[in-house]
């Protein structure tokens, strides 16, 4: 089954309870949180605080993306702030953290995810694969919403979950990075089941509609 996960990044901030609320009602699965601290990525956006008050008023399980340097530092109060979902890119420190990281999230109780940016190889997934409840495969550049869609990582994404398939299948594959219909088709095809989705989500007049575009 496909899933959806509208990224609040897109989100009108001034009215984003107002946008939160109305994520469950048009059919969507998770609430995916963009998190930046301006070093790992050049943007900054929202924190434990912010993830903390979107729990409090959604009943769907929280994606977390954190696209910052050193996450293992902060891992245990996202999960207390209520990540469901709580994913770490593997560019963002040494292995060593990186795998301690994601031990601590799971010994939390919360589902451990790994992300990789476009320009790392699919291999650097490996050695963390069977500690993960979902890989995330960007199709932009992390930082910043509205970019085009990369159609030269649906190798990458392929390899990904035949590697999940074989070793962690009950592991998620998400795709982040200018999803729309047509992209998210690409992906389903390619072997994902969440879609991440910014713009196309908080700029579309029918997202119930789109929504059910992209499972199909």
């Amino acid at each position: 089954m496909v899933k959806v996960a509208p990224s609040i990044l897109s989100a009108d901030f001034v009215n984003l309870e107002r946008d939160i609320r109305r994520l469950d009602p048009d059919g969507a699965d998770y609430v995916h949180v963009d998190v930046m601290d301006g070093n790992f990525v050049p943007n900054i956006t929202i924190g434990i605080p912010v993830t903390a008050a979107i729990k409090g008023i959604s009943p769907l399980p929280l994606d977390v993306h954190l696209m910052i340097e050193r996450p293992l530092r902060y891992v245990e109060d996202f999960c207390r702030a209520g990540a469901d979902i709580l994913t770490l890119h593997v560019e963002s420190d040494l292995p060593a953290n990186t795998l301690a990281a994601l031990e601590k999230i799971r010994a939390l109780g919360v589902r451990a995810g790994l992300s990789v940016k476009p320009n790392t190889r699919a291999e650097a997934v490996l050695p963390f694969l069977e500690l993960c409840d979902l890989i995330l495969v960007m199709t932009v550049e992390p930082g910043f919403g509205g970019q085009r869609f990369m159609t030269d990582m649906m190798p990458k994404l392929k390899t990904i979950r035949g590697w999940i398939d074989e070793k962690n299948p009950g592991c998620e594959l998400e795709v982040d990075g200018g999803i729309n219909e047509k992209t998210g088709r690409i992906c389903v095809e390619n072997g994902a089941n969440v879609l991440v989705a910014g713009s196309a989500w908080f700029k579309n007049p029918d997202p119930a509609a789109f929504a059910r575009a992209l499972k199909g």
